[in-house]
């Protein structure tokens, strides 16, 4: 499995700037864009997001068009790096790798749930994350289940519910979600 296997990459690749200077600049953004809306929902501000990335607004709007464009963009860059996560940890034991991806999907949930206001279910790209996304960490659940360390009376659909319900919770900090998680993971794993 490579990353470029997955759709979400290739949507990843044709949003990006092919010039150096200009996908810089690009990365900037999202990165930018990452951050300002975990902290302020999707309702952030634009010209906060181009000072944060050290670009001006002009720059943001030739990246992205629309506010909605920034919000796929982000959205599809955060599945392709869960797509690329998943393909690093291939090589580890069934269970660290399930549970690494698990803590990095803990993360990305964070970012979702400002961007996943601004998209429709229905719409194309977020079809093809979602299709990517279960094609990435679908197998780690299933070498888990194989490996005889998780539950086989679930499904990958089961376990990210679980763990977006856990992230969609507001705690004292991340350690304590952290602790909440690996509790909850505990009742995945078997054969300790």
């Amino acid at each position: 499995m490579t990353a470029t296997s997955f759709p979400v990459g290739e949507i990843v690749a044709a949003r990006r700037p092919h010039r150096k200077d200009a996908a810089r600049n690009f990365d900037a953004l999202l990165d930018a864009a990452r951050e300002a809306f975990a902290e302020h929902g999707s309702d952030a501000s634009l010209e906060d997001i181009a000072r944060r990335a050290g670009v001006g607004i002009g720059t943001l709007y030739r990246n992205f068009p629309t506010r909605r464009d920034l919000f796929e963009s982000v959205y599809a860059d955060e599945v392709d790096a869960l797509c690329r996560t998943a393909v690093e940890l291939a090589d580890l034991q069934p269970w660290e790798a399930l549970t690494a991806w698990l803590d990095r999907f803990a993360g990305y949930m964070v970012t979702k749930r400002a961007v996943r206001e601004a998209l429709n279910d229905e719409s194309q790209i977020f079809q093809t994350c979602r299709e990517s996304m279960y094609s990435a960490g679908g197998p780690l659940l299933e070498r888990a289940q194989r490996a005889g360390v998780a539950r086989t009376d679930m499904d990958f659909t089961d376990l990210l519910r679980m763990v977006a319900g856990i992230t969609a919770t507001a705690f004292d900090d991340d350690a304590q979600r952290d602790r909440v998680l690996a509790i909850a993971l505990d009742g995945v794993r078997t054969g300790r």
